[in-house]
């Protein structure tokens, strides 16, 4: 007669990244991170109320209060788990809040990188293909994650070796899934990058330019490490036995490749304000809408590059010149530029009145 184990639902029997939670060690740490998270909670609110009150919306700030708030859920959790280790509902809980908040994060990148994107080459950002694109991404991003709820609670209610596999299989997609989902903006602001531009470039919010790319990068790069890191480690020890953990699976790693990187991503969000950096005007549905000249954007597009170079190079140098000022900034700028080019223009003019009366005084001195 076979041993049946109690459940439904049942207990894990392979191993996992963190193990199994224990009060020496789990409930400090997750104590620490709790304080750090909601410590980004109340920072990342206060800047999203203090914004919508000046009518600065900047609504990824909401949605990165949620994601501090499922975090904060998750580490209650694991510190339960950790004083009832034999409850597998409670077990189940906190693995499945542990597993889908980081999917937060990435959607914020991604929002990022489009809006870096449509300013490098707004004709191209802004089309209906691109769009269409992201869209389909995030649907499929929801879909799995409801798949992988699915699998994650179905496992626990069945003992069927082939269900078992079934669930496993869609747990690797979905990580995968993830993991690429987090490389995503770096290749699409490099890609930016490297592309060829026929209009200036539609700066958005405050502070330079390379910043807002190297902002946006770093986060992604570790991010995508995180990501990486947990779908590795369940392709090369998801079915070892939970008495036998690899090391990779350690809690230590469970912290660092979970919960550290993210709370780096939280604070460095709060430190470099990214309501100021990429905030851009509400209602834009089109070039030209980041900086509010659309006509001048239009007129730029029906230039074509010359073969020599020219348009490349002085739109080059005057982002050069621009860097370090916002769009608004740009826009005076322009108009200094307007001022002067007319007081020029009056002085050439004055200049040729006085060599015009210049020379009618001299014949008129020669006829004397």
């Amino acid at each position: 007669m076979s041993f049946k184990p109690p459940g439904p639902p049942y207990p894990p029997t392979t191993a996992s990244l963190g193990g199994l939670p224990t009060k020496k060690v789990d409930i400090p740490i997750s104590s620490v991170f709790l304080l750090l998270f909601l410590v980004g909670a109340i920072c990342h609110m206060t800047i999203f109320v203090t914004n919508y009150k000046r009518n600065h919306k900047f609504i990824i700030s909401g949605l990165m209060f949620g994601f501090c708030m499922t975090r904060i859920t998750a580490q209650v959790m694991r510190i339960v788990w950790a004083c009832r280790p034999r409850n597998v509902k409670i077990a189940l809980v906190a693995n499945i809040f542990t597993a889908a908040g980081v999917l937060l994060l990435f959607v914020t990148n991604l929002l990022f990188a489009q809006r870096v994107f449509k300013a490098m080459h707004p004709r191209s950002g802004w089309h209906s293909i691109f769009k269409y694109t992201f869209t389909a991404l995030y649907v499929l991003i929801v879909l799995t994650l409801a798949m992988l709820i699915t699998s994650v609670i179905q496992s626990s209610f069945t003992l069927n070796s082939n269900t078992k596999r079934i669930d496993r299989d869609i747990l690797l997609y979905g990580q995968t899934l993830f993991a690429v989902v987090s490389f995503l903006p770096i290749p699409i602001v490099i890609i930016g990058l490297l592309m060829p531009r026929r209009s200036r470039l539609e700066k958005f919010g405050r502070g330079r330019w390379r910043h807002k790319v190297w902002i946006l990068l770093a986060s992604s790069a570790v991010l995508c490490l995180g990501a990486s890191f947990r779908a590795g480690s369940n392709y090369a020890g998801g079915n070892r036995s939970i008495t036998n953990p690899a090391g990779y699976q350690s809690k230590a790693c469970f912290y660092i490749f979970n919960y550290a990187i993210e709370i780096f991503v939280v604070l460095l969000y709060i430190f470099v304000r990214v309501d100021e950096r990429f905030w851009v005007p509400n209602g834009s549905k089109g070039p030209g809408d980041y900086t509010g000249q659309g006509a001048g954007l239009k007129r730029d597009a029906d230039v074509e590059t010359s073969e020599d170079g020219t348009l490349a190079r002085v739109i080059h140098d005057e982002e050069t010149t621009l860097d370090g000022t916002s769009p608004e900034d740009v826009g005076k700028h322009e108009t200094r530029g307007m001022e002067s080019g007319r007081g020029e223009e009056s002085m050439t003019q004055l200049t040729g009145h006085g060599a015009e009366n210049g020379s009618t005084t001299g014949r008129a001195s020669d006829k004397d």
